[in-house]
């Protein structure tokens, strides 16, 4: 439960490919890291310590301000058993909380399906980015998903409401020989009317941001400015995801994931800036993960696949500090030359629905698993 008079918010950002773990939360006092990573380490001398034993990557200063101030919970060794270090699987476990077998719902789509039983808010949800990521999917669940908010629209050139829905009604007949008509067709009418809602609230959005925060001409700025957008324009949206891909760094880590950390730090300070600066940010937790780290010994000029990651949880209602302990770096204590899960990412979203959303996250996530407290009650 929280102590926020406003309904709670929580934005998620996939950082896709598999980012770095021990780059980006560096065990910096460990000699093994140095061992295992002599060309792509990070120098102790450069690393934004945290504490005796871990320090941030130097390109995360945003996040280390964020830490300082007590709202940055740093969660080490996420993950889940028996990674198959496949992108598409791991997120797909990640999506579903389902890791022994192919789910068919997305946890947030039934942590949406709670917020909003009744389907009422079109935007309830919305992913800023392409597709519709599998964590929104569930059946009766319509979710909004924007690609660019300053140009966003469903026939929105057509004026008359009439001839929007026709051409809609024209759209779904073209897939009846396919899908066929009663429940089907009813769902495909529904959402097609839904998304058109959608689209006319969203596309006010913008006429109604006011702001004097810059944010930077990059894929992700871009992203997280249009989520402050649309959550400044009070329509009701309770749940936000976006994406940020390129770590899979197989080689030329070294000049790249430095950049793409500067780029994910970037975003995330002006997307607060602005949201502090508008008095809309007591109600926001913004959650970042990806679906697994890398191995613990380089490639030469990369990493490979891994298994155990970092999360993290950020904002004013955060509890900030260190979760869990850090993965063993000693070769005995690797698991098939990983760092080894020792939080199951199930326990981070249990506490995200039930401390932030104030939901029962069991039938969410399919099962009971701790809950680390970094959401202030």
């Amino acid at each position: 439960m929280t102590t926020t008079a406003k309904p709670p918010v929580l934005v998620v950002l996939q950082l896709s490919g598999g980012n770095d773990y021990m780059n980006t939360v560096v065990p910096y006092a460990d000699p093994h890291y140095y061992d295992n990573r002599p060309i792509l380490k990070v120098p102790e001398e450069k690393v934004l310590k945290l504490n005796d034993e871990i320090g941030l990557n130097p390109e995360l200063r945003a996040f280390k301000e964020i830490f300082d101030k007590g709202e940055l919970a740093v969660i080490n060794g996420v993950g889940f058993e028996n990674s198959t270090r496949s992108h598409f699987r791991a997120m797909d476990i990640w999506h579903t909380s389902e890791p022994d077998k192919v789910g068919t719902e997305g946890w947030l789509g039934r942590a949406i399906r709670e917020l909003d039983p009744k389907g009422e808010n079109p935007v309830t949800a919305v992913n800023v980015g392409s597709g519709l990521p599998r964590a929104l999917v569930a059946p009766g669940v319509s979710v909004a998903s924007v690609a660019d908010l300053k140009s966003y629209g469903l026939l929105t050139s057509i004026e008359v409401k009439e001839q929007r829905e026709k051409l809609l009604q024209r759209f779904a007949a073209m897939y009846a020989p396919a899908v066929g008509y009663g429940p089907v067709m009813e769902y495909l009418s529904q959402t097609g009317l839904d998304a058109l809602k959608g689209a006319d609230m969203l596309k006010a959005a913008p006429d109604m941001y006011n702001s004097s925060v810059e944010y930077a001409n990059k894929a992700l700025s871009k992203k997280m400015r249009d989520i402050s957008m649309i959550h400044q324009a009070n329509l009701g949206t309770r749940v936000f995801y976006t994406e940020f891909g390129g770590f899979d760094t197989h080689a030329s880590q070294g000049p790249n994931h430095p950049k793409l950390l500067n780029e994910v730090s970037t975003a995330i300070a002006d997307f607060w800036d602005d949201l502090r600066q508008n008095n809309a940010d007591e109600n926001v937790v913004l959650f970042v993960f990806s679906e697994f780290g890398r191995r613990v010994k380089e490639n030469g000029s990369g990493t490979d696949h891994g298994a155990a990651g970092a999360s993290f949880v950020m904002g004013p209602r955060v509890k900030g500090g260190i979760y869990n302990d850090y993965p063993e770096i000693q070769l005995e204590k690797l698991r098939e030359g990983d760092l080894a899960p020792n939080m199951d990412f199930r326990s981070v979203y249990t506490t995200l629905l039930e401390d932030w959303f104030s939901l029962d996250a069991a039938p969410i996530v399919n099962g009971q698993f701790s809950k680390p407290g970094f959401i202030t009650k």
